[in-house]
């Protein structure tokens, strides 16, 4: 479980103890519901990726968006995956790599299903460097979600899979990848941060995968 998850819980239940001392032991189950949903809500399984070189997802949820499109200038994959209160929050590295950027933006707390969450949304960018290519991914705040985590910093280095950081309650997050990957996953998908496969690594036959690959701020802007 996130620490965080320790925290509240605790003075869930400091809170429903009182509550039960002062007006008996109905007056404290409103705050028991509550600390069981926060115990559950930051739990923290342990993931193991699969074998191989892939783009493995950065957080549990439902994919709502897979398409092409441009940044500076440049052909790539955007993926879309929301996260409703139900899903484990904790958000992994999609490849291993050294962090290279790192690039908070207060924005707004739409409801991160849609599309403009993506632009508007408070937001954290983080740029992977890997030996293969270069990943984008954003963690970016939704209706309820008031804080997002980061607990690396630039220059760290991370393995495929590794927890990076959180968002708290319901949120999104952006994968953006080199034009010369093919995503595995569709519109729809349910996927598991730290396990479930976005693209392989190895570029799709056709594509120009040298300047593809090398792209490096896919998705910054």
């Amino acid at each position: 479980m996130v620490l965080d998850g320790f925290l509240y819980g605790l003075a869930l239940l400091l809170l429903a103890g009182f509550a039960a001392y002062l007006g008996g032991p109905a007056w404290a189950v409103p705050e028991l519901l509550l600390a069981a949903f926060v115990f559950y809500f930051f739990r923290d399984p342990d993931r193991t990726p699969p074998s191989g070189e892939w783009v493995v997802s950065p957080a549990d949820g439902r994919v709502v968006d897979v398409k092409e499109t441009v940044d500076q200038g440049q052909p790539i994959w955007k993926i879309s995956i929301f996260l409703s209160i139900f899903n484990v929050h904790v958000n992994r590295s999609p490849i291993a790599g050294v962090i290279q950027q790192v690039t908070y933006t207060p924005g707004k707390f739409l409801v991160a299903s849609r599309e403009k969450a993506s632009f508007e949304n408070e937001q954290n960018t983080v740029v992977v460097r890997g030996d293969h290519c270069t990943v984008t991914f954003k963690q970016i705040a939704g209706l309820i979600a008031r804080r997002i985590v980061f607990n690396k910093k630039v220059g760290d280095r991370v393995a495929c899979g590794e927890r990076v950081g959180l968002i708290k309650f319901g949120s999104r997050v952006d994968v953006f990848l080199p034009a010369g990957l093919q995503p595995k996953v569709g519109i729809g998908d349910r996927v598991r941060g730290g396990t479930s496969v976005l693209a392989s690594l190895q570029p799709s036959k056709g594509s120009p995968a040298s300047r593809d690959l090398d792209h490096s701020t896919a998705g910054t802007r």
